[in-house]
């Protein structure tokens, strides 16, 4: 369905063709503050997290990638055999030299982390050596990352992931496809929460880590979910993306949907969703909470979870999720 589905606008200029370039080009782009310029569409393009890779495998563009690298979870579905065909160069941040050894025309990233030192690159660099690289405007646009993972400034709406895939379909000269896909995107949503009302229904996300656990605030791609299916966030009064909670404060909140993380990467504890409900159910401090007791848990992926076009299947399985409790209205 979304192999050659299409796309959305986040805030980027564009130019007319320069004399003497392909028609349509030079692409250039206002990304988070920096002026990225395309003059042809890319023929070897790198893709450092797996949101960026889905995007374009979404658009139909495998056959134009050199690599992809920082995977939490299996490809998304429908995707397989197109992602199979392109080299993943690293499980976690691939080295620079490795994705310059792939001879990149373009490289895209999820997250400022991945482009900055301590991630792949800083941008720069890949710019010096005349590589365009561009950045998901849901990782700047409305979004302090001075800290820990960041806060929102500005409430995260999908309309800033289609304008994601609205700016790649455009780097690649795609429009087509990528209006399809974004319109495909939208007609998911809309079949997903029709009817639905989960105004009286509260939930917690929680993405990783059974020591000091990482739980959404009200404002990143779990508010985009959460607002979609009418519910109520038990941690919305914090604007953090993904703040650090102690079990005693969550089981204050006592939510009654556990909206759980279930990653197959092995960075923190408790990853899989498996491990995270081993944890909840035999913790003295959470095993008396009310989702506990009544096992109401949803199970997404952690790109689910993270502001990229698999956020609208978390809002498919939150919202199914919700009417098999009888918790939908």
């Amino acid at each position: 369905m979304l192999m050659l589905a299409a796309c959305g606008s986040g805030g980027s200029a564009r130019t007319p063709a320069a004399k003497g370039s392909a028609a349509g080009y030079p692409v250039v782009l206002d990304n988070c503050g920096t002026r990225v310029e395309v003059r042809a569409a890319p023929k070897r393009a790198v893709s450092l997290d797996q949101g960026s890779t889905e995007i374009m495998l979404a658009l139909g563009l495998g056959d134009r990638m050199a690599g992809t690298g920082t995977w939490t979870d299996p490809v998304m579905k429908g995707l397989e055999k197109e992602n199979a065909k392109v080299q993943r160069l690293a499980d976690r941040y691939p080295s620079f030299e490795k994705v310059l050894d792939a001879e990149p025309d373009f490289v895209a990233a999820s997250f400022g982390a991945t482009l900055s030192k301590g991630g792949v690159a800083p941008r720069d660099q890949f710019e010096k050596l005349g590589v365009p690289a561009y950045l998901s405007p849901s990782d700047c646009v409305g979004k302090d990352n001075s800290g820990g993972d960041g806060a929102r400034t500005r409430t995260l709406s999908m309309e800033t992931v289609y304008g994601e895939v609205r700016d790649l379909a455009a780097v690649f000269d795609v429009r087509e496809r990528g209006e399809r896909l974004v319109s495909a995107l939208k007609d998911r949503v809309k079949k997903a929460t029709g009817g639905i009302d989960a105004s009286r229904t509260t939930l917690l996300y929680w993405f990783a880590n059974s020591d000091s656990p990482y739980m959404a605030g009200c404002c990143g791609a779990p508010g985009v979910i959460t607002r979609e299916v009418g519910a109520k966030n038990v941690f919305d009064d914090t604007r953090d993306e993904w703040p650090q909670i102690n079990w005693e404060t969550v089981a204050d909140r006592d939510p009654d949907v556990l909206v759980i993380g279930d990653l197959t990467r092995r960075s923190q504890t408790a990853e899989s969703a498996a491990k995270k409900i081993e944890f909840l159910e035999s913790n003295a401090v959470t095993k008396n909470m009310t989702a506990v007791k009544k096992k109401r848990y949803v199970l997404l992926s952690g790109q689910a979870m993270n502001p990229t076009i698999r956020t609208v299947e978390g809002v498919e399985q939150v919202a199914a999720k919700l009417r098999a409790f009888g918790l939908a209205g």
